[in-house]
């Protein structure tokens, strides 16, 4: 696999005689580079590296919103940042007492996971499939996010019958109540992300139908309570290195999680490029262009881990990835989708990766 090599672009010296710019509100939104410069530093990426357009929108994540034209803002390790991608730069500032540095950088690297050559790997694909090759084209620098594992699992159990939109607001629900607040942006404040122990106290399952979770809010707290009881964050965090089959063993162990969330948490993070989440969508998809599962009259285990073994097959050891951008694809043109082809480009006809009610 090719890795990148990427230089940061050292901001330009004040030149002599040039008035300098008034002093930075600390909690206002900074929305392009030329907001206070001092406080913004960019790593070279070329879009068909990443599409922060595409990445941030595709019902991976759902704590980030674009803030101004081409500026997404959100949470990320506890910390609150803003992107901005021009041309071939992704352009950062975090809010907070001490401005960006190479620290940061590595967390930006880490979470885009940009070590990964995007571009060979679409090549091979399309080489591949057919399909992929015709519908990739219009959706470059596509790739999967290194996320949180207790983030990731706890936020995917939300997506069970639900859609982008609804999660995204569930989330920032969840976070307001049980979260560390970490700063405000104008008239919006920010949170981080809740531990395990806080959403496992005896009245969290309560709070969380109050906030509109449903019947949600018992596999939220239940699981939050196994890992602050028993398999403890960190454990989770070391499925890294475990194989995938036993990663997501552990992960269907835990309640609320099936097949198809321990797949978008295995994938999104914990380092299992080969897991190929399966919701109705895909198993549409597989049936409708590759042939796979066509006898099939529900999507069964058996059935999700056919079609995983087929997409593996087809599209190699990164075949999550490969799924990951015809899922964005389908999400943005309303291709394999339930509902209109316009509600699904607003995020609310396409479910997220979640398994269905238990």
């Amino acid at each position: 696999m090719r890795v990148l090599r990427h230089r940061l672009t050292p901001l330009p010296p004040r030149a002599e005689g040039r008035r300098r710019p008034p002093p930075c509100t600390p909690m206002a939104l900074r929305d392009a580079p030329s907001a206070c410069p001092a406080l913004w530093r960019s790593l070279r990426c070329p879009t068909a590296e990443l599409r922060l357009d595409l990445v941030l929108s595709s019902g991976q994540t759902f704590r980030w919103r674009e803030s101004s034209p081409g500026a997404w803002t959100g949470v990320l390790g506890a910390r609150v940042w803003t992107l901005v991608q021009e041309r071939d730069r992704l352009w950062y500032t975090v809010y907070g007492e001490e401005p960006p540095g190479p620290d940061t950088d590595g967390i930006l690297r880490d979470y885009f996971q940009l070590d990964v050559g995007l571009p060979a790997l679409y090549r091979a694909w399309g080489a591949a499939d057919p399909h992929f090759r015709r519908v990739a084209g219009d959706f470059p620098g596509v790739r999967v996010l290194r996320q949180d594992p207790v983030e990731c699992l706890l936020s995917f159990i939300c997506t069970s019958n639900n859609h982008v939109a609804r999660i995204a607001a569930m989330i920032e629900r969840l976070c307001q109540a049980f979260g560390r607040r970490l700063c405000q942006l104008g008239a919006r404040p920010f949170h981080a992300f809740p531990s395990p122990a806080a959403l496992a106290g005896s009245d969290a399952e309560a709070k969380l139908r109050a906030l509109g979770f449903g019947y949600r809010a018992k596999y939220v707290s239940g699981s939050a309570r196994a890992i602050a009881e028993g398999l403890g964050a960190e454990g989770l965090r070391r499925l890294r290195a475990e194989p995938y089959a036993e990663a997501r063993r552990v992960l269907c162990a835990l309640p609320g999680v099936g097949t198809k969330v321990a797949d978008c948490v295995c994938l999104m993070a914990l380092d299992k490029a080969e897991a190929v989440p399966v919701d109705t969508h895909v198993w549409r998809m597989a049936r409708r262009h590759y042939g796979a599962a066509e006898g099939a009259r529900s999507l069964t285990a058996r059935v999700h881990q056919e079609i995983g073994d087929f997409f593996r097959g087809l599209w190699g050891p990164y075949a999550g990835w490969a799924q990951a951008v015809l899922f964005c694809a389908a999400l943005h043109k309303g291709q394999d989708a339930a509902g209109s082809g316009k509600r699904a480009r607003r995020g609310q006809g396409r479910e997220s990766c979640g398994d269905e009610k238990p």
